[in-house]
Formats: C-alpha cells, structure tokens, sequence
C-alpha cells in the first residue's frame, strides 16, 4: 500500500508507519523460520501473551498436516484473531485478565502446568511467548493468594518501577515464571518463540521468562518492593528473605538443550516504519528500541529534537521522522478521595507532555500508540499530536497541564477526537513512537 503524502495528510502518514511497524512483527510473517522439526513423541504448544492467539494459529498453518500437535495458549480477552478459513484448531486459546490478573488466567495457568508434567525425552514443547504473558499467566507462589497477588500488581503498575523491576518481583512471588515452566516440562526438549516487547530483547524479561533461565534474585526483589514502598504479605517476605521463593539460575542442567528465538523485535519494527518513510523521501531516524523512564520526561526529551529540527535543521536535517520505541512507564499520582481518577496509558501521557513541551511549532506532528492496539486499560491504541493541538483544547477550556497533573489523556485527546482506536493488532512490540517534521 503507498504511503499516504505526508505533508499533505500527516495524520494518515503516521499512522501508516505505525501499520508498517505492527505489520513486521505480526506471527505469520516471522514463524517458519524457527519451528523445529516434529519429534518422535508428542508436540505440545504451551504459551501467554497478548500476540499469543496469533502465534498459536501462526504454527498450526504452518505445522506438517500429519504431525501431532496439541496445546494451550492464553491471551488477552478480546485478543483471539479471527480464524482464517479452512484453518484446523488444534491448540486451545483461552482468554484472561491483562493487566491485573484473575481466576481465568489462574485457572490457564494451573491447566498449562498440568500439562508440561509427565512428558519425556521424545516429547517437545513449543512454548509461545509474548508481552503481557506475565499477568495473564499468574500462579501465585505457595501461601499467596490471588487477591493478593492482584494488589501487587496494581502497586506494581502504578509505582513506575520498569518493566524489569516488575518481573523480577512477579517471577519471585510465581509458581511457573522465572523458569520454572521449564522445569516442570523435564525431561522434554522445550523451544521458545518470543515476540520481544521489552527493552534490550531479554528473554528472561519478557512474560516474566517462564521457561528462560533467571540470573535475578530474591534479593533483588525484596529492594524492589521497598523502592517502590509495595507492601507484601509477612510470610511472604519471610521466604522471600529465606531464599525460598529462589527461580532456576542459568547454568542450571534442566536448560540444557533447550531453544530460545526472538521471532520478532522492537528495532525490526521500528526499521520497517523507517523504511516506509524513506520511501516517502523523508530521512528517518531512529533514536532508540529501548527507551524507558517516566513518559512525561520521555516526551519533554523527544520535544527538545523535534523543535531544533523544526527550527534549525539540527540536529536532523528536515523533513524527517523521529522514531522510537521501548516501554515507558507513568507514576500514578494518588489523588484526594473522592476524586476521579484520570484514564490513559503511557502511549497518551507521552502525546500530553509532548504537546505541551513542543509548544505548537507550525511544523510538526507526532503519533505514540502501542503496537498491541491497547494503551494501559483503555480502548485506544495511543494518541495524536498536531501544531494545533494545544489551541484547539484550550477552545474547548483544557488544559493540558491540568489534564496531565491527574493522568488524563484520555479525557484530553478524546474530547479533541485526536484518540488513536485500532482494537487488538494481535502482536506486541510494545512502544511506538514517530514524530513528522516538515
């Protein structure tokens, strides 16, 4: 599909790069290559994630007709893409609870690591991971309860600890993360497929690395959760402190001959939305695949270049796109009971800050979205930014300062019909970010 002129439709254009990026890293596109050869037992595909509907469907089209395959994959509710014609279901896909966990999920779990017992040596498991598989893969650890472990989880999310911070505390309060998935499949030979959605692609990171060896600690989460003031219940520190609650450590023998492969990644997106733009006679510059910290400060960093750009030329030459991608993180700030909490994920508290840092330069637009089609909790993708944006809410009596003092930029790019809506895209590469300077 031609890419829509940019200077004529900038909105059209960027969201044609945010396409190309989602497109890249859909399953069908990237599985072939790493599937293993049938074994002499039984295959059976185990998985979690938001992408993991589409990468079950991905191997059963691609999987020998006369080759046993059976299996389970949770992924989020509404995350199960449409069966294409003619496609035998031979893997089960269940849907659970994402971001904060519940009894569908606990229940996915229980059931999946019911099935990696009992196999041997002739058997594989092709385990299908993806971003969000940590939630919706939850079994808690021995004497925490799910309630329990779905307040962490909220304190989690809200505390802005990364997405590393929080898995390492989830892998250490779980029955099957962190490795231990792996373990329970012994003596099975287990390969890996991933779709990365976290910065620097670490297995173990990504879902919270259920079948990936972890080199973190309970240590390491005990500082976690005192950084971040997260209460946890006493017997539960009490393991924790004791070392009890500890994940297989790489070198570990129950790894051995085991695969891991990155099916899809954040910079393979963020290369194929460059690309695009390169071919609309743009320069394309991609700042980073791994960019985290609070989006609010993110969005005042990537607001700096854009207006040296719009203005000077420097230190990219225009006009050109600013892309950039990662997993950014928004604290939520308590509020005085009684008040309403504002509503937005970290793709749309970027879009606010960046609209009021830039200022409204005549010349620039931006687009955030997260490749999974859902920001936070919500029901859109990201948010749209152009050179009028903060003139336009200011008509309508917003402020943007005021609307990001209460995380709301939902209920700012909503009212401005500048929301980003695409519904589950069916893969996850997490951040996506492009900013047009014309």
């Amino acid at each position: 599909m031609t890419a829509p002129d940019p200077a004529a439709q900038p909105r059209q254009f960027l969201e044609h790069l945010y396409r190309a990026a989602v497109q890249r890293a859909l399953p069908l596109h990237n599985t072939a290559a790493w599937l293993p050869e049938p074994p002499r037992g039984r295959t059976v595909v185990l998985g979690a994630g938001k992408a993991g509907g589409s990468m079950a469907q991905a191997v059963e089209a691609l999987w020998r007709a006369d080759a046993p395959l059976q299996g389970l994959v949770v992924t989020r509710y509404g995350h199960i893409p449409p069966r294409p014609a003619g496609l035998v279901q031979r893997i089960e896909i269940v849907e659970a609870a994402h971001p904060v966990p519940d009894a569908a999920g606990l229940q996915a779990a229980q059931r999946i690591l019911q099935m990696a017992r009992g196999l041997t040596a002739d058997d594989l498991v092709l385990c299908l991971i993806s971003g969000g598989g940590s939630a919706l893969l939850t079994l808690p650890a021995e004497g925490l309860a799910l309630e329990e472990k779905q307040g962490i989880n909220r304190a989690l999310l809200e505390s802005g600890a990364n997405i590393s911070e929080m898995n390492c505390v989830r892998k250490h309060l779980s029955r099957i993360k962190g490795g231990r998935l792996a373990a329970a499949c012994a003596p099975a030979r287990v390969v890996t497929l991933a779709i990365s959605d976290v910065p620097g692609d670490d297995p173990s990171v990504i879902a919270s690395g259920p079948t990936v060896a972890d080199a973190t600690s309970c240590a390491e989460a005990i500082a976690i959760l005192m950084r971040y003031g997260i209460e946890v219940p006493g017997a539960i520190m009490s393991l924790l402190e004791q070392g009890a609650l500890e994940t297989p450590k790489p070198g570990d023998a129950l790894f051995d001959g085991h695969e891991v492969h990155l099916i899809a990644t954040p910079q393979q997106s963020l290369e194929a939305a460059a690309a695009v733009a390169r071919a609309a006679g743009l320069e394309a510059h991609i700042l980073s695949d791994e960019i985290e910290g609070e989006s609010r400060e993110v969005a005042k960093v990537h607001a700096a270049l854009a207006r040296a750009a719009a203005g000077r030329g420097q230190p990219f030459a225009r006009p050109c796109v600013i892309l950039s991608g990662g997993e950014t993180t928004v604290t939520v700030k308590k509020r005085p009971e009684g008040t309403p909490r504002g509503r937005g994920g970290r793709a749309g508290e970027f879009c606010l800050a960046l609209a009021q840092a830039l200022q409204a330069p005549t010349n620039v637009w931006a687009l955030a979205a997260d490749t999974d089609g859902i920001d936070g909790v919500e029901d859109n993708a990201g948010a749209f930014v152009a050179p009028d944006t903060l003139q336009r809410a200011l008509a309508q009596g917003m402020k943007a300062a005021a609307f990001l003092d209460r995380n709301d930029s939902y209920g700012y790019f909503s009212a401005l019909g500048d929301l980003v809506v695409t519904g589950p895209t069916h893969t996850n590469v997490n951040d996506f970010r492009a900013i047009l300077v014309l």
